[in-house]
């Protein structure tokens, strides 16, 4: 599932937001800038919904920061400033698009999954690599039209690397982004999911192109 970090201040807004989104989205919400920065910079969410003005640390200051750490994640703004001058020092800033309030969460919706799919992070249903052909509506795995059944936490992971091809992805990246901050279980899960993977797998281009970076994580090359 897409998961979407939505920094604002407003807790009947933040709610409102949550509620519309939780049949589309994993939503993390956070209510000041200092803590939206701390959970952007984790690098393990799709999209950043931001409010501007925001306790602790803005908007502003936030998108700042976080372009300066060259964290690209996709960046809505949302808020009730809108003359042209806040607008152009958004986007000046890394934002990627700037809805005002108030706005209805249809809207809000659309511009998201139009930001999600140019960003590549909300394809069809159908993802292909090399020889590996996945169906993420039906979670079915294709290897030269033989289906290999990938369960639960093996098929989110594949769908990850799938959509990070040519990105670099720490371990805590990986096990805050399939496992939740929340998870009992630990780091190493990571490696164990990733070893059945290659099993399960074993020949197809993703396997050979799923590189380990030593004391790092991951980094899967594209298909040639």
């Amino acid at each position: 599932m897409i998961k979407i970090l939505l920094v604002e201040d407003d807790l009947s807004l933040s709610n409102s937001v949550f509620d519309f989104l939780d049949d589309f989205a994993d939503v993390m919400q956070v209510f000041d800038g200092d803590e939206g920065l701390y959970e952007a910079e984790s690098g393990v969410y799709d999209l950043i919904l931001l409010d501007l003005m925001l306790p602790e640390k803005d908007g502003f200051q936030m998108l700042k920061e976080l372009r300066e750490k060259e964290v690209l994640t996709p960046v809505i703004i949302m808020t009730a400033k809108e003359s042209l001058d806040d607008k152009t020092n958004g986007f000046e800033l890394g934002a990627d698009d700037y809805i005002t309030k108030p706005f209805y969460l249809e809207e809000l919706k659309m511009r998201i999954q139009a930001l999600l799919k140019r960003s590549g992070k909300l394809t069809d249903n159908n993802l292909h690599y090399g020889d590996l052909e996945v169906n993420t509506t039906t979670n079915t795995v294709l290897v030269a039209n033989q289906e290999v059944e990938l369960l639960g936490k093996e098929f989110d992971l594949l769908i990850y690397f799938l959509q990070n091809q040519n990105v670099i992805l720490p371990k805590s990246q990986i096990f805050d982004r399939i496992w939740g901050f929340d998870s009992d279980t630990t780091i190493s899960v990571v490696e164990v999911y990733v070893s059945k993977i290659r099993k399960k797998l074993k020949g197809t281009d993703f396997v050979n192109n799923l590189q380990t970076l030593r004391s790092v994580g991951y980094i899967l090359k594209n298909a040639e």
